[in-house]
């Protein structure tokens, strides 16, 4: 009788999961790793290497804050999503500073440790000062025979924040001041410590040739969105002018928050090293920023997102600009007189033109289109001249439209919240289009932005004055430290 029961159960669920549907199966394993995950973990290392096994995976996707909707046809889903502005109704603040740079190093310790703002070549009285009667306590607590600093300068030379790091050790004691001014006319300071950062961090590295050669074994090591992203910094730091480092052992080391339900997963940095010898070739950092989508700075300051913001594909060619597009027309014989036959001669042409707003991006049929930037998508439909298009809201009044799409992503929502890097459409010709290609437009308050005009600096391009404190402190607290 008992042999009888177990072989009914056991027959019974086989059945149940025939008949059951994949989704169901799915949510019990989520639910088992959700469970899974809640188990006690043991406290980590400062910066702990982690193996991921998210190869191919998308994360980048948020369920929509609206119902579904099941009809995405509609051409006004937001009619001032459509409306046309000039480049004069473009408010807000669209440049940054322009002259930011920063330097580092580590400053051999002295008797005159307090006199270090001056010896790194900040020469402002009233803060030489306040940094003198701050830090006592300081550089009691130092370790090692150097400190560590990053320090950033505006335009004209003006100091914008400072860093140090209580010696060149890197671990649960590591501890970083940030000194920036503030708009009362004194000077801020945060506190941050390696222990409390290291909570959510993973460093992972990688070798050179591999990010450069060999997508398959990145995709191994991180979601589909960060592999796009990591592309993306590493072309822009990586010294072409040197090739010798892909025949070498060098290596790229990264520094990633994987996040969780309520936070993105992000890479906090990258930077192309010599393990041997600690020699960092060049690196980059992210800068979560209030009101506008974060970005990436190298250690020297040079903002690296203008590249992000105008790589929307892997495309062949710019097949059209930003500017005047001329319109061809059929001129018509015309008659000298009544009743005469036509004239051979033709009417004076008339020059037409139209207003072509957008890049466009010559590319086949079904290549994979991604976000620029995080953000949620406001329309999703086929529009007219524009044919299959997405637009993403961004922070700070931001728009990106994605026009003459073959397709949409399946699991893409009206409503979704989409990380950058997310693979949202794929290239077509729907709509006004004489050909293959990807119709990208910026918008900043409605107004077309050319992203490629080199007069135009938005704020998501450059550093922003309060910001610099950020980049200073995250490359003390993530950085290698650079051999003496």
């Amino acid at each position: 009788m008992y042999l009888f029961r177990a072989a009914v159960q056991c027959l019974g669920l086989t059945f149940l999961s025939l008949i059951l549907p994949s989704n169901v199966l799915m949510i019990s394993q989520a639910l088992a790793q959700t469970s899974s995950a809640t188990q006690p973990k043991r406290t980590p290392k400062p910066v702990v290497q982690k193996s991921s096994g998210t190869a191919n995976k998308q994360i980048g996707l948020k369920p929509s804050a609206v119902n579904r909707v099941s009809n995405y046809n509609s051409m006004n889903l937001n009619p001032e999503l459509f409306q046309k502005k000039g480049e004069s109704e473009l408010t807000g603040n669209t440049t940054g500073n322009l002259d930011f740079r920063v330097k580092r190093g580590c400053l051999r310790r002295s008797y005159s440790e307090d006199k270090l703002p001056n010896a790194i070549g900040i020469d402002d009285r009233a803060f030489a000062d306040f940094f003198k009667s701050k830090t006592k306590r300081f550089f009691d607590g130092m370790r090692g025979d150097c400190i560590p600093y990053a320090v950033a300068f505006g335009s004209r030379n003006r100091f914008d924040s400072l860093s140090i790091m209580n010696g060149p050790v890197q671990d649960a004691k590591t501890e970083v001041w940030t000194f920036t001014p503030s708009a009362a006319g004194s000077f801020l300071i945060q506190q941050e410590y390696l222990k409390e950062e290291a909570k959510q961090l993973t460093e992972i590295q990688i070798p050179l040739r591999d990010v450069l050669y060999d997508p398959r074994k990145v995709g191994d090591k991180l979601p589909v969105e960060l592999v796009w992203e990591l592309n993306g910094v590493i072309k822009q730091i990586y010294p072409e002018d040197n090739n010798s480092h892909e025949n070498t052992n060098s290596v790229v080391r990264i520094i990633v928050d994987f996040g969780d339900k309520e936070r993105w997963a992000q890479i906090r940095a990258v930077e192309i090293i010599d393990p041997t010898t600690k020699e960092i070739f060049s690196s980059a950092f992210w800068v979560e920023r209030d009101g506008i989508p974060g970005g990436f700075f190298t250690s020297t300051g040079e903002a690296l997102e203008r590249s992000f913001w105008t790589n929307p594909l892997s495309y062949r060619r710019i097949s059209r600009g930003v500017g005047s597009v001329r319109v061809t027309s059929t001129s018509k014989r015309v008659s000298n007189k009544k009743g005469a036959a036509p004239s051979s001669a033709e009417a004076p042409s008339k020059q037409k033109y139209r207003a072509h707003m957008g890049i466009d991006y010559a590319a086949p049929i079904g290549t994979p289109v991604f976000s620029v930037a995080t953000g949620k998508v406001v329309h999703m439909g086929f529009s007219g001249a524009f044919g299959n298009l997405i637009i993403l809201e961004h922070p700070g009044s931001y728009h990106t439209y994605y026009a003459h799409l073959s397709k949409f992503n399946s699991e893409l929502e009206l409503g979704n919240e989409v990380r950058r890097g997310f693979e949202i459409g794929y290239v077509g010709l729907t709509g006004r289009s004489t050909g293959p290609h990807l119709h990208f437009e910026l918008r900043k308050d409605g107004v077309y932005v050319d992203p490629y005009a080199a007069r135009m600096q938005l704020n998501l391009w450059s550093m922003r004055d309060d910001e610099s404190g950020l980049l200073t402190s995250e490359i003390l607290l993530l950085g290698s430290l650079a051999p003496n």
